[in-house]
């Protein structure tokens, strides 16, 4: 479920796969060397005038190698009103992805993570989103929680070990699931999930909202998008709705306030970008966190560490 997206395979690009990050070979995509920061070689140094994100090339949509996505948008406003130029390093977002960018200097921002991320030092949140319902608005479904009659007899898509997994074997529901692996078959497209619901080889989506809401609004098919419901009263480990915030290195203090100032200034050209992707958005939690479904001895706890934001299902 979480940030862990790869390059499709085929003719777009060969990767070649360093410190369990994947790399693009394609020339369009700015390639990460592998020897860059190890000792005696070379190691970028920090230039300030820069607003360096490090994002993955093919994720929308969140980004991509053509600076599409959401996040990218988002990334264009802050820079902009920080005065500094805009610029990207890019690696597939899989394990170690945190070690082979940011923290090998290789770039400064991480655009999203969970807020309470304790690999990053991370500002305030500046959205919060949750798991969706997907269904075809020509199905005759009606559904708004984990009751509806209409689950009963539908064919679910959720990614496999995710947190909606939890309410759904609470409530009778995983004869029903059709799972999907949590981290994304390199042969297919983020919008995964979504295209199987539109061919019909599943009939509802549970899905993470960003994921979820941008691809619904895409499809040609009409398609409705409906809130999950929060879980995490019923059990922490099947929490649904997440505190969004902008990463930078743990001592990198001075860089987090700087885009603090700047999210705050910019807070509702940030809210249009959301609607216009249809990324599904709610009003931030203050104190919510994550960490309490670790502390809670999930069997999610990567949630909470490292590449900690759902992003794939």
């Amino acid at each position: 479920m979480f940030k862990h997206v790869n390059k499709m395979l085929g003719s777009f690009a060969l990767l070649v796969i360093v410190s369990n990050v994947s790399y693009a070979a394609d020339p369009e995509i700015p390639s990460l060397n592998a020897d860059e920061g190890r000792i005696g070689e070379v190691r970028r140094v920090v230039d300030e005038s820069e607003f360096k994100v490090c994002a993955d090339p093919d994720n929308m949509p969140y980004s991509n190698s053509k600076q599409e996505g959401f996040e990218d948008r988002i990334a264009e406003v802050l820079a902009k009103d920080l005065g500094k130029k805009l610029t990207y390093t890019y690696a597939y977002y899989r394990q170690g992805f945190f070690r082979n960018t940011i923290n090998a200097m290789r770039c400064d921002i991480i655009m999203s993570t969970s807020s309470d991320n304790d690999a990053l030092r991370t500002t305030k949140p500046y959205y919060r989103s949750g798991h969706v319902f997907i269904y075809k608005k020509d199905s005759g479904y009606h559904i708004t929680d984990w009751d509806s009659p209409d689950l009963k007899k539908a064919l679910i898509g959720v990614v496999g070990q995710s947190p909606a997994t939890i309410p759904m074997d609470a409530h009778g529901l995983i004869a029903n699931a059709r799972p999907y692996r949590m981290q994304r078959d390199l042969n297919l497209p983020p919008s995964f999930l979504v295209d199987d619901l539109i061919k019909g080889d599943i009939d509802v989506a549970v899905v993470w909202g960003p994921i979820g809401g941008y691809f619904a609004k895409q499809s040609k098919v009409p398609l409705e998008v409906v809130m999950v419901p929060e879980y995490e009263n019923e059990n922490a480990k099947g929490k649904e709705f997440w505190n969004i915030s902008i990463g930078v290195r743990k001592k990198d203090k001075a860089r987090m306030e700087m885009i603090e100032g700047a999210l705050e200034r910019n807070k509702d050209k940030i809210n249009q970008i959301l609607d216009d992707y249809g990324i599904p958005h709610v009003p931030v939690v203050e104190g919510d966190s994550v960490m309490k479904a670790y502390r809670q001895g999930s069997k999610h706890s990567q949630q909470t560490r490292g590449d900690a934001i759902p992003k794939t299902e």
